[in-house]
């Protein structure tokens, strides 16, 4: 049997499970979502959202990239962020890195990776601009531990000056962005930052038009 093969079988034997535990449970969900969560995570395969929360679909609406990232010319990004704020009416997102991320790894180092070194620039800069602290930590895997909790910050702090969420902002209390970082070695999520509305951004990154 093929691997996919085997995925095909797996989802049959899922979706016959779930009917013997709840028979209308597909009817509610072709009816609707509606996730009080946005997650922004790595598209690592050890870090999915539903399971590291303990959550069931249509809870969180997810987004997935390289480390994590939020780049302000991503438009893939940016339009499930939109729907996310504006249909879904979120009241929380969360960018979620991971310990040991291979990403921001990679981007510690001067090695190519091709198409990917584009990618991977956006966490060389946050490398450059806190290098000093971060190379005085001895032990390598600290070193990017650290770095991923850095990224996390950053990309916390890119989503407050979209303006999606500036938008947000101008127009309500919501949503608030919370940074975590996910512990692949015993399953355990930890808080790196939290900001809301009161957030204080340089003015530069506010719109006197409502309407953006």
């Amino acid at each position: 049997m093929e691997s996919f093969e085997k995925l095909l079988l797996e989802n049959k034997a899922w979706a016959a499970d779930k009917l013997q535990a709840d028979p209308n449970y597909f009817e509610r969900q072709v009816r609707e979502q509606n996730p009080a969560f946005f997650w922004i995570g790595c598209s690592d395969s050890r870090v999915p959202a539903n399971e590291v929360t303990n959550t069931q679909p249509g809870e969180i609406f997810v987004h997935r990239n390289v480390a994590n990232l939020v780049v302000n010319t991503d438009l893939n990004m940016l339009s499930v962020l939109q729907y996310a704020i504006e249909v879904l009416k979120v009241k929380d997102i969360i960018v979620c890195g991971h310990y040991g991320c291979g990403g921001v790894k990679a981007a510690m180092y001067n090695r190519s990776f091709g198409l990917l070194n584009k990618w991977l620039r956006n966490i060389k800069d946050i490398y450059r601009i806190h290098r000093d602290e971060i190379d005085a930590i001895e032990n390598e895997d600290l070193r990017v531990d650290r770095l991923v909790e850095l990224n996390v910050r950053e990309q916390v702090l890119n989503l407050s000056k979209t303006s999606i969420v500036q938008k947000s902002w101008k127009n309500s209390d919501l949503p608030t962005i919370h940074g975590w970082v996910y512990d692949i070695g015993d399953g355990i999520l930890h808080e790196v930052i939290r900001v809301d509305h009161t957030l204080e951004i340089d003015p530069i990154y506010k719109y006197d038009d409502i309407d953006l």
